[in-house]
């Protein structure tokens, strides 16, 4: 099953598309924003490495939703689970070609944002120190995230089975939620925002970023692994809710 998704996957063009341009994105973006980053900014070099993250996730997010509605918006559903009549298999073998692809183009971003940054990091941005701590840590939690956001977005897909409806509901989720509720900072937006899939960006944030971060909230500081574990619920609750309508409704 995983074969037969994965030559899916490699097959439609515009995916192949969308990864390349998810590369290049991130990669200009840390490159941009490189150029603006001074010592004094308590910026690190991983954070100049990875400030292209939010362009590398929206990528995932619309891989990951075009995965999941692929077999309703092309008409195979029906021929697809009438091969495969548990179903589940096809919603798994989805799952790991997709998480699989997120984590190869996240590998290739970030090499890419690396050698993009090569002249800012010469200039004022700080460089890019692994002895720094967290920084290893930061850069693992960038491919982490964007497996982590393309399973999101396939969950999303698989179980509302439409492109644009899986796309915005992943965006607002992961992306805008956050950014809206940042807006109005308190005790009740601070909660809110710690329990959103976008706390699974906390595995991109070295050590003294998350520490600026757990001072600044007033809702749960839930640290690195926290926020990771949070993204983590959503994919499991969100699969699960997939799965359940893949095997108990119409296929349609």
């Amino acid at each position: 099953m995983t074969r037969a998704e994965w030559t899916k996957l490699t097959s439609v063009r515009s995916h192949l598309w969308l990864l390349l341009g998810t590369v290049v994105a991130a990669a200009a973006t840390a490159s941009a924003l490189g150029l603006f980053v001074r010592p004094d900014d308590g910026r690190s070099g991983s954070w100049v490495v990875t400030s292209g993250s939010v362009l590398a996730q929206i990528g995932m997010l619309v891989l990951g939703a075009l995965v999941g509605t692929s077999e309703h918006t092309t008409g195979t559903a029906r021929t697809t689970f009438a091969t495969v009549p548990r179903r589940l298999p096809v919603l798994v073998g989805q799952g790991v070609v997709t998480a699989a692809a997120a984590c190869t183009t996240a590998l290739l971003a970030l090499g890419a944002s690396v050698v993009a940054t090569t002249g800012a990091r010469a200039g004022d941005a700080p460089a890019l120190d692994l002895a720094v701590p967290g920084t290893l840590r930061a850069l693992a939690g960038f491919v982490l995230a964007s497996a982590g956001v393309a399973l999101l977005g396939l969950g999303l897909g698989a179980l509302l089975r439409r492109p644009a409806d899986a796309i915005v509901g992943a965006l607002v989720l992961a992306v805008v939620g956050d950014h809206l509720l940042a807006t109005a900072p308190g005790v009740v937006t601070d909660t809110v925002r710690a329990f959103l899939p976008s706390s699974g960006a906390r595995l991109l944030q070295d050590d003294a970023a998350i520490a600026a971060l757990d001072a600044a909230t007033r809702g749960p500081r839930l640290g690195v692994w926290g926020g990771g574990l949070v993204l983590a619920g959503w994919v499991v609750v969100v699969l699960a809710a997939a799965a359940y309508r893949l095997r108990r409704h119409d296929v349609r």
